[in-house]
Order: C-alpha cells, then structure tokens, then sequence
C-alpha cells in the first residue's frame, strides 16, 4: 500500500520505545488514527465507532514495537498496523473507511504471511495475539456495504509492495533510511518537558 513518511514518523518511532514518554506517544497515536479514520466514516457513523477505534489502534501499538523487533523496517512495521485495520473496516463493512480497496485483502495478508501466522493474526480476527485481554470496545458494522462496495479513500494497485511516499513527494519502494540525529522532540504529541522527565 501507499503510506507516507518523514521526520515525524522516525522520532514517533523512537518515541514509542522510550518510557513515559512511550506512553504519550502511545496515547498520542491512538487519538490522531481515532481522529483520521472517524473523518473517513459514514458521519453519521462516526462517533459510534470511536471506542472501538481507540481500542484497535491502541493494540496495533503492540504490533508494530513487535514488527520493529521483529526486523521490519519502520515502513513496513507501520505498514502492518494499517493492514489490520482495513482487516478490521472490511469485516464490519466500513468499506468508506478502507486505504485500499477489498479486493487486495488477500494480496495484503499474503506479504506479510509469516509474520501474521506468527501472531495469529487474519483477515477475520486482525488483531490475533495482539488482542487485549479485556477485548475491543464493539461497534455496529454495515455488513450491507459489503454487497456493492465503495471505497472513497482507498489507493489501489500498490498491493505488491510498501510505497512510501516522502516530504518531496517522491515514492519510494520499500522506504527511506532512518535519518541521523532525529530528535525525538520532533514527534508529534511530545515536548521537551516530557524529554527531560526521562532523563532527569
């Protein structure tokens, strides 16, 4: 699929794998994917939805510090999360609310097999391991929009691999190598108040 990546999204990275300052990230992420994916609902949809979207990002956390571990590259780790959640908008039949269309479901999942299988994740159950042990906050699904459909927002044809878009609007294949000397001050949601609480 096609996803986007800057400065931001290294020092988030970083971010996420620092204490306190992880959990603030964390939190953070989940309000800004909650805020984005809402804006893509059916609106009046969209508030129904928003604790479960919360509950879903959240876990996908987990997923992608495990994907970095694991020796994906941040695209990719990134890239992983997005998939389970259109996993999870095609299951419920937010299909308005999809990045690709339903057709590359099976595409999607295939890449990223062993890692999946790993974590028992599927296109039925996106989250598998990453599950939370006190569940995901439930949501009605338009299971009807899955008869004929519509996806407002999605790219399709970037099935095969991770494109990544940059600051200058150049794709890239695969991703842009982590620069050097990132702040992790420059993710978004973090201020040098939180920095300094880790290291003092």
């Amino acid at each position: 699929m096609k996803i986007r990546q800057n400065v931001r999204h290294w020092a988030s990275k970083q971010a996420l794998t620092m204490p306190v300052v992880g959990d603030r990230m964390n939190d953070w992420l989940v309000d800004k994917h909650t805020d984005i994916f809402a804006g893509k609902a059916d609106p009046e949809r969209a508030d129904e939805r928003r604790d479960h979207l919360d509950d879903f990002f959240d876990a996908t956390m987990d997923t992608y510090v495990t994907a970095l571990e694991a020796g994906f590259t941040e695209a990719e780790a990134r890239e992983i999360t997005h998939i389970q959640a259109n996993f999870d908008f095609y299951n419920h039949g937010w299909t308005e609310m999809m990045e690709f269309p339903s057709d590359e479901l099976e595409d999607h999942y295939e890449r990223y097999r062993d890692f999946f299988e790993r974590h028992d994740i599927t296109i039925d159950d996106p989250l598998g391991a990453f599950t939370p042990a006190e569940g995901v906050d439930e949501a009605p699904s338009t299971p009807e929009k899955l008869d004929d459909p519509e996806h407002p927002h999605a790219v399709g044809g970037f099935a095969d691999d991770v494109y990544v878009e940059t600051e200058d609007g150049e794709i890239v294949i695969g991703g842009t190598e982590e620069p050097e000397g990132v702040s992790v001050e420059r993710a978004p949601g973090v201020d040098a108040n939180d920095v300094d609480e880790v290291e003092s």
